[in-house]
């Protein structure tokens, strides 16, 4: 809406755009087109909006969009040639060659003399040329590879270096486009029916080449191969080829559900079948997976994974949850039923310890993906009669059914868990079995016990009946699974303080205590690892107290002993280690109390928390230094790389915080690095928490500030770097994170034009430029220094020589002001455009009457670094100008620059060199005479 309270007319908007554009905000001027296009009426009109649009979407690198645009412009008007020309650089970048040489070529027709089409005409022919030869040689390649596979006679060896060569092979486009053509998903299919694993792992990771990115041949795979065959694969008991089935299963969906979103034009359309209906189909399969008794324990993990990731929105802005409900009422019982399924005590599929905790994290991922309050008790209602069902059975096997799926609720969507437990009879028959005289029922009630310990509703029924039960049970029983779970509980409840050193809930050093035997049970590894990752959670509890993170940080082999679980198969206990680090480096959230706050609520006889003495940053520095030389770092990459429902967002988050506590000294950023800190980094920088994104972003920050960004983050991994620093450009983070963000790219913008260019197209520009006006001094002189990397991209430059902006004058003023990294970083700006931009020069005296006393302050500065950018600047603007060179000798600059041709050698000294440069160009001009003694 604009001032006047009625909506823009599209030609306004379309003008709003078109400056947008101009000043390098794609996705501004995107939108605007975007609104325009909604109240246009004339298909003229639409045709431009669409041709404006194209442009955009090419600059945003979405070139599918931009094609598309650029053919609705066409089709209101073949004859539009930008509109042409943007299309054939569109399919350029597509890959599709052809139909882009056919444009281009069309281009050309059009307008014969214009330089650019030919240039481009020429470039594609020779990309083409290339293409036919790269083509004609793979697809020898793939045609030996295959001759050497069909050949039963070969010898072994040689038929699986053949296998891993087409892995290999699969990975170019032109090498998956010839495996595919020459029926290459038939000879894969053999591979894999083989039943050898050195053969079936290669024909997966080809068929991963074959579908990443691509949506026609993902699907013909699917239908060639079949779901029941995949499934088989990935429910097999080789883990590794387990895991690469399910690896080519992720691929095929990302595949299928781009696709959902593009919009696919011409005879590929035709082609295609629905792929949200085959989307439906590999989901139905999955859930088929769940319950079969045939799949392992793996198998049966990876296709939880799979629902995991690839049935909940992305994005709560998208509002199409279809599939969320559809997976809720086609399987959510499935779900529940492998949920609930006790291993030791009933019939069921295979399980492994990660089982259950990843059916808790489906339960939650479809709970948090429901819109409406409606949805959400349907979603209850089922999981409350299905646990209703169970326990109105007669038997105990049904009602520890009923139990152990409480358990798996309360763990995941616990607003579910609570109301499940408010059944009639539920919380009273887990008090009961935990007295059971059978080990397998009272583990499963001591274990829904502490999952309900936690919440609201029943938290003060659990502290006033529990705690005895659970100290009677710690100490009378015979069996460590059971004691060590007993003792979290006891942990548990232990905890209720945080932090606040002054609310403990147990005697004096009973928590040690119980910090001490949980540290024996973790470090005894004749204990099952499902009993000593218990003895991990009980430490993320007992942690919150100070004492007890000083004598973990101590125990060097209780260290080692959880970083080895971290890295174990043992996947559920990845948040427990990451909260007990969070702890222990003090990495959690905390606000000090206002003083005056404090003192108020003492008059008023209120609670007031209270630090622990060992909480203060000398001794939190020492824990992180133990942590260290524990080797935290590997552990934390590990964790990171650990493919599995456990490593949920909240999980992330925790292992981003303590990222970021550990680089907060210089010295040791460069141990995080050497262990794989950086790449571990960039996913929890991405996707997760908006707090957890946020720190590991900051954590990035702090590496590229004080390390070399190209040792840290080596080939493309640089580029992935970009989007996390911007994201602490935001008025959402703190002065300190906006400050390291801009150090960083300030960095990063001074190795390439291609990462200047990736820092661009994310938006960046127009935010550091807002931060060059920032009242906080050193925010602003970061943002300074960092445009003053920028400017080496003539994309950049453009924005300082276009009219009517005051870009160029800010330059100038900051040249003057008393802060001398400032002045240098805005100098050197000055020096570099009007270098690179001599049409600037003229305008230098338009931007404040000032300019030459600025200029000549910088000239007489005491620094030397000051001096030769002073220098630099009136060498350009006395040669962009005789009338600029004439104004600069009829003042002081003479005098003054006479004066620095003195100061030394001019090899060694560059300011020096600079103003001989300037008295040479007057010299030229005739504006003063040589010196005769010379």
């Amino acid at each position: 809406m604009s001032e006047n309270g009625t909506e823009k007319e599209p030609a306004a908007l379309r003008e709003e755009g078109n400056c947008l554009f101009k000043d390098g905000d794609f996705q501004g001027a995107l939108s605007c087109y975007t609104k325009a296009l909604k109240l246009s009426d004339t298909q003229s009109e639409c045709a431009v909006l669409h041709r404006n649009r194209a442009a955009c979407y090419l600059k945003l690198e979405d070139y599918s969009k931009a094609e598309s645009d650029a053919s609705k412009a066409l089709d209101s008007d073949p004859g539009d040639v930008k509109a042409r020309f943007r299309r054939s650089q569109a399919l350029q970048k597509l890959g599709r060659l052809d139909q882009a040489f056919k444009d281009i070529q069309r281009c050309a027709q059009l307008e014969p003399k214009n330089m650019t089409f030919q240039e481009s005409l020429r470039q594609l022919g020779a990309q083409i040329q290339d293409k036919v030869q790269q083509l004609s040689s793979t697809d020898a390649r793939v045609q030996q590879m295959f001759s050497l596979l069909l050949d039963s006679s070969a010898q072994e060896s040689d038929r699986h270096k053949a296998a891993q060569n087409l892995v290999v092979l699969s990975r170019e486009d032109a090498g998956a486009e010839q495996i595919f053509r020459n029926d290459g998903v038939r000879l894969l299919q053999r591979l894999m029916d083989s039943g050898k694993e050195e053969m079936i792992l290669p024909a997966l990771r080809t068929l991963v080449g074959l579908c990443s990115g691509h949506q026609s041949r993902s699907m013909a795979i699917v239908n060639e191969l079949g779901m029941e065959r995949l499934c088989a694969v990935m429910g097999s008991g080789g883990e590794q080829v387990s895991l690469a089935a399910c690896h080519l299963l992720q691929v095929m969906f990302e595949a299928l559900m781009e696709g959902m979103k593009k919009d696919v034009r011409g005879k590929e359309e035709a082609m295609l079948l629905e792929p949200s209906r085959e989307l439906r189909s590999m989901l139905c399969h999955l859930l088929d997976v769940l319950m079969a008794p045939a799949v392992s324990g793996s198998g049966r993990d990876s296709a939880i994974n799979l629902l995991v990731k690839h049935v909940p929105r992305k994005s709560q802005r998208d509002p199409d949850n279809s599939l969320t409900l559809w997976v809720i009422d086609q399987g959510l019982k499935t779900v529940l039923e492998v949920g609930g399924t006790v291993p030791e005590a009933m019939q069921g599929p295979p399980l492994t310890d990660s089982t259950h905790m990843s059916c808790s994290v489906l339960l939650s991922k479809l709970y948090d993906d429901l819109k409406s309050d409606g949805e959400r008790e349907n979603f209850s209602s089922l999981c409350e009669e299905y646990v209703r069902s169970h326990f109105k059975s007669s038997g105990l096997v049904e009602k520890l059914r009923a139990i152990q799926t409480v358990s798996v609720l309360l763990q995941g969507p616990s607003e579910v868990g609570n109301q499940a437990l408010g059944l009639s009879g539920i919380m009273e028959s887990i008090i009961l079995l935990c007295g059971s005289d059978t080990e397998i029922h009272q583990q499963v009630a001591v274990e829904a016990l502490i999952h309900a310990a936690g919440k609201a509703k029943r938290a003060s029924f659990i502290t006033a009946n529990g705690v005895a039960l659970l100290k009677d049970i710690y100490k009378k029983s015979k069996s460590d699974k059971i004691r060590v779970r007993a003792l979290v509980g006891l942990c548990k409840l232990g905890s209720a303080g945080g932090t606040d050193f002054s609310m403990k809930q147990f005697a004096e050093g009973s928590t040690l205590k119980l910090a001490k035997q949980c540290r024996k049970w973790l470090c005894n590894e004749a204990l099952p690892p499902s009993s000593r990752r218990w003895a991990i959670e009980g430490l993320a509890y007992l942690t919150f107290d100070a004492d007890v993170k000083e004598e973990l940080a101590e125990d060097g082999q209780a260290l080692q002993a959880m970083f080895q679980l971290a890295k174990s198969e043992d996947k559920t206990v990845l948040f427990a280690v990451g909260s007990t680090l969070v702890n222990c480096t003090n990495s959690y959230d905390s606000e000090k109390p206002d003083p005056q706050m404090v003192e108020l609520a003492k008059y008023a006889k209120q609670h007031v928390p209270e630090e622990h003495p060992k909480d203060a940053k000398p001794f939190v520095e020492k824990r992180l230094s133990k942590l260290l030389e524990a080797g935290v770092v590997s552990a934390l990459v590990c964790m990171v790389k650990q493919e599995s429902p456990a490593l949920t967002d909240a999980c992330k988050e925790c292992i981003a915080r303590v990222f970021l506590a550990v680089v907060e000294k210089p010295e040791d950023r460069g141990t995080v690095v050497a262990q794989g800190g950086g790449k571990a980094l960039i996913p929890l920088a991405i996707e997760g928490t908006d707090a957890g994104k946020t720190k590991a972003a900051q954590t990035l920050a702090k590496i590229t500030i004080t390390s070399n960004p190209e040792i840290a983050f080596p080939g493309e991994r640089i580029y992935e770097v970009v989007r996390p620093l911007v994201s602490l450009l935001g008025l959402d983070c703190t002065a300190l994170q906006n400050f390291e963000a801009l150090m960083a790219l300030t960095n990063l913008a001074g190795i390439s034009e291609r990462l200047r260019q990736k820092i661009m197209k994310e938006g960046a520009v127009s935010k550091i430029e807002g931060y060059m006006f920032e009242d906080h001094k050193m925010i602003r002189v970061a943002a300074t220094e960092c445009m003053c990397n920028l400017v080496l991209s003539p994309d950049v430059q453009e924005r300082f020589v276009a009219e009517d902006n005051d870009r160029l004058k800010l330059l100038v003023l900051y040249s003057g002001e008393d802060d001398e990294r400032l002045r240098k970083a805005a100098a050197g700006t000055l020096a570099m455009l009007t270098s690179v931009q001599p049409s600037l020069c003229a305008r230098v005296p338009r931007t404040t009457s000032h300019w030459l006393e600025i200029l000549q302050a910088l000239l007489l500065s005491e620094s030397r670094e000051l001096q030769h950018r002073a220098a630099v600047i009136a060498m350009n603007l006395m040669q962009a100008e005789r009338g600029l060179a004439e104004k600069l000798i009829e003042s002081e600059v003479l005098e003054i620059l006479s004066v620095m041709t003195k100061g030394g050698a001019a090899e060694h000294n560059p300011a020096c060199r600079a103003a001989k440069q300037c008295l040479d160009i007057a010299l030229e001009y005739g504006l003063i005479k040589p010196n005769p003694a010379e």
